[in-house]
């Protein structure tokens, strides 16, 4: 053997044992990765909650002082007293933001909660109750999404004579057909899973079969569209609230707050109409950012990124 060889024969051992000693290596930097990234992730969500959580109980807490007018302090702007300055009555305006938001939380989780199980239900019945259901959920959905949505949402808070519960039940009506679509097509692929057949053959009944197997697999999904809810139906509550078909304006409603201080503005009195709207969108922000940290947390290809 000559010398080349020889250099050939020892480099050979030396780089098979840096392979095999690099691949654990990277595996383990990856594992590392993912857990630093879900940590991460897990603190985003926590702190969005939390704010979200000190939004609305803040504004419940402060709604007397929202309501509260003072004459005397009327129209003030921006200060240390009054962080959001003053209404045209003598209000503070970070107490009827705060409460304004606060009723706008609660409008949200109500009307996403029904909304969402509006959804599974439609998905359920769909995929469980042969082709005629599936048909007469797809066209259902088909129907409500070739609706234009603000007017749909409306109409039927104006047949509900508007309020709180108008509100409520409008959106709540109007948001679910996406999210049925979704659950639909998850819900289909477990259905040719074999035990699922061995389940319908052994006399196992549907209602059993969707509380026991489709419900449990769809949960995260579920969840995840849920939370992705909120922020449509606060911004479709403050909308409708601002064309004058929701809230009544005795509430502290964003919709109301913004739909009363379009009066103001040609005045110069720019900060009842900005501090609220950008609060709004705060808020929205955070709902969204809760919504896509939980969506990045159920799929675990994501939390390697």
């Amino acid at each position: 053997m000559s010398a080349q060889d020889g250099r050939n024969g020892f480099q050979a051992p030396v780089t098979a044992a840096a392979s095999a000693a690099s691949g654990p290596a990277v595996l383990h930097a990856s594992v590392v990765r993912g857990r630093g990234n879900r940590r991460r992730m897990l603190v985003g969500l926590v702190v969005a909650a939390v704010a979200l959580a000190v939004i609305a109980v803040a504004g419940r807490l402060l709604e007397p002082v929202a309501m509260a007018t003072d004459f005397a302090a009327k129209n003030l702007q921006p200060s240390i007293a009054h962080p959001f300055g003053t209404d045209w009555m003598g209000r503070d305006m970070l107490a009827r933001t705060l409460a304004g938001l606060s009723t706008s939380i609660f409008v949200g989780l109500l009307a996403a909660g029904a909304s969402s199980l509006i959804a599974l239900a439609l998905a359920c019945l769909a995929v469980l109750g042969g082709p005629r259901a599936d048909a007469a959920v797809s066209w259902l959905v088909d129907l409500v999404m070739g609706l234009p949505h603000i007017v749909l949402l409306v109409l039927i808070s104006y047949a509900l004579g508007k309020g709180f519960w108008g509100v409520t039940v409008g959106v709540a009506l109007t948001h679910w057909p996406s999210l049925t679509r979704v659950l639909r097509a998850e819900i289909l692929q477990l259905r040719e899973q074999p035990f699922l057949s061995v389940s319908r053959v052994l006399g196992v009944s549907r209602h059993r079969i969707a509380l026991d197997h489709l419900v449990p697999y769809v949960l995260p999904q579920f969840l995840v569209g849920l939370i992705l809810l909120f922020p449509h139906a606060i911004l479709h509550e403050a909308s409708i609230t601002f064309l004058g078909f929701g809230l009544s304006p005795d509430h502290p409603a964003v919709g109301v707050i913004l739909s009363e201080s379009m009066r103001y503005l040609s005045a110069g009195y720019w900060w009842l109409a900005i501090f609220p709207g950008a609060s709004l969108v705060a808020t929205v922000g955070l709902f969204d950012r809760i919504g896509a940290l939980a969506r990045r947390l159920v799929d675990a290809r994501t939390v390697q990124e």
